[in-house]
């Protein structure tokens, strides 16, 4: 009895360290986003150059997410996620130490390639620790409301941290939350690795790598040289064919990295739909708001951040008092496509501002942003548990990683979207991913993973 309720304790410490380290993956999409001209003035950057800081993580990080599913199948989801923090504190000091450019890049391109393993391997430990219905919906609710609540607290921190502090600290914020995770790690219970998976899928992983670097740059390029540009096209038709010829091979090789029974199931399929397109709207929803509450209402930069705090907190509300409670308990198309629906009657109301609604927090701009974060965090908590639900114990890491390229994808496209639409078109997204992904969930509980 009393080794079972020390297991069952020690059990719980997974969910705040798993935690911790995806506010570090998540908030990093966007804390450098408001540094970045300070960062420029100081290390020279040409307004070109800059953007690399932001492309270099997107790449590295998305591009290898399918591998690191892979190695932390293979080593151990425990032991993957421990070295993905070290090394990601580690790159996180030299990008804040960074003398010039090319180190800030470098540095940043290896806090994406720590990242692609550690991301998959905190969402597998995540899916084998918490099994019962009721704890998992807690734990997903949880890890859902820090990770969709993590873009709006980078704003928050990078403009608090830039004004008070230096660009720097908003690299070097990362080391001692990293560190805490790690030392957290030795009391979470240990996984048992998958053996005898054979030889790494190389080709798989060279085109999985080649192909989801060149749509997430055709995406960052877009928003400079529009979707017109021979070199966005050039790209996007590049990734494409690169993602097909993975999938021909996926479907041939025997120790794939990406086994298709994982995309094949349509719960699952569904789930990775609605992710993907709620990141495309929400991403370019974040952005706008930053943009919107500083040229149009004058706020300052931490101002700025400091509004969204009241979407962070709808997030919380979303993702842990109605669907983490309600897991189990309705099924998942509920809470998805009513997510769905709350977050594009939050994006409607936003297509009502002009530039000469001024002092409009109240009236138009608060229920925008209660709204989009309800949705957001009704969908994140379900679709998380769909994705990795219902697995042999060597397809985990593989499901987790998908998930989280799902989620990198649709931001790098809201990105672009951003800039080259109007947010009507993020309503039609999110209304069309209610429609698309409701006949694709089954319409009962979300079933214990094995």
């Amino acid at each position: 009895m009393g080794d079972g309720t020390k297991v069952a304790g020690r059990r719980w410490w997974t969910l705040p360290v798993v935690s911790a380290a995806q506010l570090l993956v998540v908030l990093d999409g966007t804390i450098v986003n408001i540094a970045l001209p300070s960062a420029q003035h100081d290390l020279g950057m040409s307004v070109t150059g800059r953007q690399w800081v932001i492309t270099a993580y997107a790449l590295a990080f998305g591009g290898l997410l399918l591998i690191g599913g892979r190695i932390s199948s293979t080593f151990g989801h425990r032991r993957t996620f421990a070295v993905g923090l070290a090394g990601f504190a580690a790159a996180s000091a030299l990008g804040g130490a960074a003398a010039d450019p090319g180190m800030l890049f470098g540095a940043r391109a290896l806090q994406g390639v720590f990242a692609a393993a550690l991301a998959p391997a905190g969402l597998s430990l995540l899916t084998t620790t918490f099994t019962e219905p009721r704890e998992r919906g807690r734990a997903f609710g949880v890890f859902a409301a820090v990770g969709a609540a993590g873009s709006a607290v980078g704003l928050v921190a990078g403009g608090l941290l830039t004004e008070y502090t230096s660009w720097r600290w908003c690299l070097y914020i990362n080391v001692p939350v990293a560190v805490l995770a790690v030392l957290g790690t030795s009391f979470v219970p240990r996984d048992h690795p998958v053996r005898g998976g054979g030889r790494l899928d190389l080709k798989g992983a060279l085109l999985s790598a080649a192909g989801f670097a060149a749509v997430v740059y055709a995406f960052s390029r877009a928003e400079s040289l529009g979707w017109g540009s021979p070199i966005v096209v050039a790209l996007l038709t590049a990734g494409v064919l690169l993602l097909a010829a993975f999938v021909a091979v996926e479907v041939r090789a025997p120790r794939p990295l990406l086994p298709m029974r994982v995309l094949g199931h349509r719960a699952r399929a569904g789930a990775f739909l609605a992710i993907t397109l709620m990141f495309v709207a929400m991403f370019g929803f974040y952005l706008f708001v930053s943009y919107y509450t500083q040229t149009v209402l004058g706020y300052s930069p931490v101002q700025a951040g400091l509004t969204l705090i009241i979407n962070a907190l709808s997030v919380l509300c979303g993702s842990m008092l109605i669907a983490g409670r309600l897991h189990g308990r309705v099924a998942p198309a509920v809470l998805i496509v009513s997510g769905l629906i709350a977050a594009a009657a939050g994006m409607f109301v936003l297509t009502w501002l002009t530039p000469q609604s001024t002092g409009v927090l109240p009236g138009y701009l608060a229920p925008a942003l209660v709204l989009t974060g309800l949705g957001l965090g009704c969908v994140m908590s379900p679709t998380a548990s769909l994705a990795t639900a219902d697995l042999r114990g060597d397809d985990i890491g593989a499901a987790s990683a998908a998930y989280n390229a799902a989620q990198q994808l649709g931001a790098a496209l809201g990105t672009a979207l951003l800039n080259t639409a109007e947010l009507t078109v993020a309503v039609v997204i999110l209304l069309a991913a209610a429609c698309l992904t409701a006949p694709l969930i089954k319409t009962r509980a979300v079933a214990t993973a094995p």
